[in-house]
């Protein structure tokens, strides 16, 4: 018999590691009959929202963006955004005054978001609607090291105040060095395993875990084990670093 008072998850005042084993679900209004686990949350001190949405052919997601704006992606399965079909790899990025809708979903389809209150730019447009694909986006080695992949799914320009990308390492790869940064990180693993430092204490990460990351948190990862190791992150980019 299992012990229920074990686990993986870890909560800190400037970083967390949540495991699919300590899940409690939430009510959304307007995601109807799916299931909806909010892994990060301005809660724990986060500045952004991370939830992993799990539905089923009579599951239906509505609503209209405000002030946030919200990236979803397919992880597994089948549904479609707006009445175009997604499947896993794919994604909608929806700005803000925007509404949503995704329905006709495969049974155990999950489906990630983020979402992050839009900080509009002067003399720029607040970006359009997007659908894209990651299978259409090029992992370019990161840094030059090949073992290290980066696909960048948004377009890097002034508009998008938020970026999210998917990083592959083959095993053995690891980061270059300790990132010591402003930018906040949200991410899930989409498969394998390794070891994350997180402000100095040490994780084993495996597929299905998620991690948020405060700025300046000190982080570093290698992959372990005989298949790379793929994670999907969040990280808010292109504004003026304060509000003073």
């Amino acid at each position: 018999m299992e012990i229920s008072a074990l686990t993986r998850s870890v909560v800190k005042s400037n970083h967390a590691v949540i495991c699919p084993d300590g899940y409690v679900n939430s009510v959304v209004p307007g995601w109807t009959n799916c299931t909806v686990n909010v892994i990060i949350n301005e809660q724990m001190g986060a500045r952004f929202c991370q939830t992993l949405i799990t539905l089923n052919e009579d599951s239906r997601i509505t609503g209209a963006t405000q002030a946030s704006q919200i990236f979803f992606y397919v992880i597994q399965g089948q549904c479609t955004a707006n009445e175009q079909v997604r499947i896993a790899g794919q994604f909608v990025y929806i700005p803000i005054g925007t509404e949503y809708t995704i329905e006709n979903a495969t049974a155990g389809t999950q489906v990630l978001t983020f979402h992050k209150v839009y900080e509009e730019l002067p003399g720029y447009d607040v970006p359009s609607i997007l659908f894209g694909d990651a299978a259409n986006v090029t992992g370019n080695p990161f840094l030059g090291d090949p073992a290290l992949r980066l696909q960048v799914l948004l377009p890097d320009e002034l508009p998008f105040d938020m970026a999210v990308n998917i990083f592959t390492y083959d095993p053995g790869g690891h980061l270059p060095f300790v990132e010591t940064h402003i930018m906040e990180h949200g991410l899930i693993y989409l498969q394998g395993q390794g070891v994350y430092m997180l402000d100095h204490q040490w994780y084993p990460i495996r597929k299905g875990d998620s991690i948020w990351m405060a700025p300046y948190c000190q982080q570093w990862f290698t992959a372990m084990g005989k298949e790379p190791a793929v994670y999907i992150y969040y990280k808010n980019v292109n504004r003026f670093p304060t509000t003073i």
